[in-house]
């Protein structure tokens, strides 16, 4: 097989590739680049690679590249997009790869493309010539936005396996839950004025206000009715992230619009959710005689959960000696569900560092990560532990 660049020169590689995905088109960009990377050491390596275009993004694609056959074996996930920087807030240059006080620096490091360049490190290293059940590694597009790589992969049962793992950034945690998201968008349509007298327009600013008070009243009945003690915060949230009506101060305010998110624990509808909100608005909008709509910004992301008693999830708790755990933060782990895949969360990296000027991978993260590879590899690959295998069975990790 060929020899592969060392793991922090793939890792550099990678992050100087840009791959930014933004629902701001100044912003979003293809991610081309790095897929043709990870298709090239991939393919070095033995795998067969599928490169897969995503619908209506004719710019990005997904990469299937697999190790072996059969009807069992393992995804090692991740997405190839980055979210946007702040320019001038960056201590280095975000898209060159920089190691400071046993860190390395750079877009992506640990969310998410750092993970990719470990992977394929440790796959270099092991003898899997004649593997029992196939390896897969997946690199989506569009993770950090409307998740399109992932839903292409659900509409196209393009991924078949027994067992996956997303390398999101959790400092090596096993994650087995997390919430669903909505991210919404409510326009309230009012009439314009001359602000000298109110009788010549209806402000939908204040009309915004009757919404937002009712919303408001919404959350805490959320928060009333669903707990969840695995998660921190163990309740539904709703949060109002930005608000933008009217254009002059002296002119009566006739549109006004507000974008918020609602992060849903396991168990609960997305779409019950939506039909609920939806029932509030007509009260609001006789109250104030103005048009109030409500759209979604992007397809809403189902909430995950993989029963702890899952082998993958025993297995990874062994391995990293840390019990599994629940996140708020979304993943493409529940389009996996989807794809009926046992699936846990788990990588290099804090989250606390993603989608943060700075961003960085911690150096000692990168050889426990490996072991966690390798030990996952050998299981479900190189024996091919049977997936209906006795739950009192030893774990041979």
């Amino acid at each position: 097989m060929a020899a592969l660049p060392s793991l922090i020169s793939m890792m550099s590689q990678l992050i100087a590739s840009p791959s930014i995905s933004s629902s701001q088109s100044n912003w979003d960009q293809s991610n081309k680049g790095v897929i043709e990377l990870l298709e090239s050491w991939l393919s070095s390596q033995g795998f067969q690679c599928e490169i897969m275009p995503i619908p209506g993004r004719p710019n990005n694609v997904n990469l299937i590249a697999t190790l072996g056959s059969g009807d069992g074996g393992l995804v090692l996930s991740g997405h190839t997009d980055t979210v946007p920087y702040d320019p001038g807030r960056w201590h280095s240059d975000p898209f060159k790869l920089e190691e400071r006080d046993n860190k390395l620096y750079g877009l992506g490091s640990c969310d998410m493309k750092g993970f990719f360049a470990i992977v394929i490190d440790t796959v270099q290293q092991m003898a899997l010539t004649n593997l029992k059940q196939p390896l897969i590694v997946l690199a989506t597009a569009d993770e950090e936005t409307s998740m399109a790589g992932a839903r292409a992969l659900v509409s196209n049962h393009k991924i078949k396996a027994r067992y996956a793992l997303i390398g999101e950034p959790t400092s090596l945690t096993p994650i087995h839950a997390h919430k669903g998201i909505l991210m919404e968008r409510i326009r309230v349509t009012g009439q314009s004025g001359h602000s000298s007298n109110p009788a010549l327009g209806n402000n939908a600013m204040e009309a915004m206000h009757a919404v937002m008070s009712e919303l408001m009243r919404f959350r805490n009945r959320l928060k009333e009715r669903y707990r969840d003690a695995s998660f921190v915060v163990d309740y539904p949230t709703m949060n109002f992230g930005c608000i933008h009506g009217g254009d002059s101060a002296n002119r009566i305010c006739g549109s006004c619009d507000i974008d918020f998110d609602l992060r849903v624990l396991p168990g609960m509808s997305n779409q019950s959710l939506i039909e609920e909100i939806a029932k509030i608005l007509p009260n609001v909008e006789q109250q104030t005689g103005t048009q109030i709509e409500i759209n979604s910004l992007f397809p809403d992301i189902p909430s995950f959960f993989t029963p702890t008693e899952s082998d993958i999830i025993k297995t990874c708790e062994k391995l990293t000696n840390n019990a599994a755990s629940s996140v708020s933060f979304a993943t493409e782990g529940p389009f996996f569900n989807q794809l009926g895949i046992e699936t846990l969360i788990l990588g290099p990296g804090s989250i606390d560092q993603a989608h943060q000027p700075n961003e960085f991978m911690a150096l000692e993260q990168i050889k426990p990560m490996q072991q966690v590879l390798r030990g996952l590899i050998e299981r479900y690959c190189v024996q091919g532990t049977p997936f209906n295998q006795p739950k009192d069975e030893e774990q041979r990790v």
